[in-house]
């Protein structure tokens, strides 16, 4: 606690040495203050009362059979009517707030404005308050007006019109559920025959099915694995008995004239290209693919040569052999079909075996679905009625008027902003600013202003302190700097005096 109060010290006496500065930057934050809270914008606001007379005699007698709206829906239509986009457009038009507009963009800022500062409270007892907010006092009571005047018209205007929209928008909503009835009657006859085999009231034994599929499947698989055993044996035994033809063909034991001529002469032409240069010479390279390419050709042609002989190599087992293998082909070909076939009925066994509880599920969604829809399109029928009747109520009587209580005026004082608030704000937040600059200053250029300070800083102990000796001039001058202090403060409280007082002669 005594470091504390210590340290406290310490601050007021750093914020007093650097007393000036802290004076200094309270004027200038007071003047900036002050002069942008007096150049704010004035705030007009004005506003209008309207009655809704909304009791009709007929309104009990029709209880139940017709839908009256209640106050709470009455200030929703409210609501809805005068904010609505068209409205307040058509407002902007009448006040020639649109004039200013240069483009769509500041249009439409300027509608989001006038939507924003439009207010409709309930007082209560039916009656209603328009509020509007703007910087021209005169532009404020226009606004207001205009608003009652649309409020107003459409108070007078006839519901046959709203009558005809509600009624035709039930029926568009009793032909939609209509065309909803219909889909979800072909959707649930469709789900039924798509899966006739997977309803419930089938019974089908899903396990006994899947027992006797896995068993076939297995026993194909056993036979296809024998037959391939067989078809690979007589394979053996053909690649053993058969002659490979070609497979001990050389190049050079094959006798080709023309062919040996031309590999030859490559054959010199790569040892005079070795002598000079190393294998990966582009010429090299090219010369020894064009060898084997020649090669190649021996072989191709030694082949065709043996092969155009039909007799050559003739077995009598061997063609055994082969008709064989070519039946062991057919079987395994045939197996490997059925095998498919059992995968494919096993797999779709298991599928349906686990959709069963799925299709159950989504038939009862179709059906929930379906008698939703039937709920709606009845109920729709009933409202269409009482619609229907609610227009021929409208029509004869006038079950809501609107009487204008209080006019709107042009103001003459502004709501706001808060002056004097905002000055004293202003006054506090300089003060502040103010200490804060000094104490800041204090901690950048520190000094130690106690002999415990400067033990407690540097470590050393202090043998003793000089007293400062102040001369008669010195000690008048310390006493001019305190009475000019002193005035700089008073005269920053006479600004703010002053500037409240030139605040409420403005008005």
């Amino acid at each position: 606690m005594e470091e504390l109060i210590s340290q406290l010290i310490s601050s007021l006496k750093g914020i007093w040495k650097y007393r000036w500065y802290a004076i200094s930057v309270a004027w200038l934050v007071a003047i900036a203050g002050w002069a942008k809270v007096t150049l704010l914008p004035d705030d007009y606001q004005t506003s209008a009362r309207v009655f809704v007379d909304t009791q009709s005699i007929l309104k009990p007698l029709l209880a139940g059979m017709t839908s009256v709206p209640n106050i709470e829906q009455q200030v929703a239509i409210m609501s809805r009517t005068l904010l609505s986009r068209p409205n307040v457009e058509r407002v902007l038009r009448m006040v020639d707030m649109d004039i200013n507009a240069r483009t769509a963009r500041e249009q439409q800022q300027q509608l989001e404005e006038l939507m924003s500062k439009i207010r409709i409270n309930s007082a209560g007892n039916d009656i209603y308050t328009i509020t509007y907010n703007n910087r021209n006092p005169r532009m404020v009571r226009e606004v207001v007006q205009s608003l009652l005047t649309i409020f107003v018209e459409s108070s007078f205007k006839g519901k046959s019109g709203e009558t005809r929209k509600a009624v035709q928008f039930i029926d568009d909503q009793i032909k939609a559920y209509e065309d909803k009835l219909t889909a979800a009657e072909n959707s649930v006859k469709e789900f039924r025959l798509k899966n006739n085999g997977l309803l419930p009231r089938q019974g089908i034994d899903y396990s006994s099915q899947l027992m006797q599929s896995s068993d076939a499947l297995n026993a194909a698989r056993l036979e296809l694995a024998e037959a391939e055993q067989a078809r690979k044996a007589i394979s053996n035994q053909i690649t053993g008995d058969e002659p490979i033809l070609g497979a001990d063909l050389n190049p050079a034991s094959i006798d080709n004239p023309e062919l040996d001529g031309r590999i030859s002469a490559l054959n010199k032409s790569l040892d005079a290209l070795r002598m000079q240069y190393t294998e990966l010479h582009p010429d090299i390279i090219a010369a020894k693919r064009l060898v084997g390419q020649l090669e190649a050709r021996k072989i191709e042609e030694s082949k065709l040569k043996q092969s155009s002989d039909p007799g050559k190599n003739y077995s009598p087992m061997l063609q055994q052999l082969k008709v064989a293998q070519t039946e062991a082909e057919a079987r395994v070909a045939a197996i490997q079909a059925r095998v498919q076939e059992f995968t494919l009925r096993h797999q779709r066994l298991l599928a349906q075996a686990n959709a069963v509880p799925e299709v159950e599920t989504e038939l009862a969604q179709l059906n929930r679905d379906y008698q939703i829809n039937k709920d709606n399109y009845e109920k729709l029928i009933g409202r269409r009625e009482a619609a229907k009747l609610s227009g021929d109520l409208s029509s004869t009587t006038d079950m809501m008027t609107f009487k204008i209580i209080d006019p709107p005026t042009v103001p003459y004082l502004p709501i706001g902003p808060n002056r004097v608030l905002l000055y004293t704000i202003t006054l506090g937040a300089a003060l502040l600013m103010g200490v804060a600059a000094a104490l800041l200053i204090s901690q950048v250029r520190p000094t130690f202003l106690s002999p415990a300070e400067l033990r407690d800083r540097t470590g050393f102990n202090v043998l003793g302190t000089v007293s400062m000796n102040w001369t008669g001039s010195e000690q008048s001058k310390r006493r001019r700097g305190k009475y000019l202090f002193g005035a700089a403060l008073s005269s920053l409280f006479l600004a703010y005096g002053a500037v409240l007082a030139a605040n409420f002669l403005r008005y």
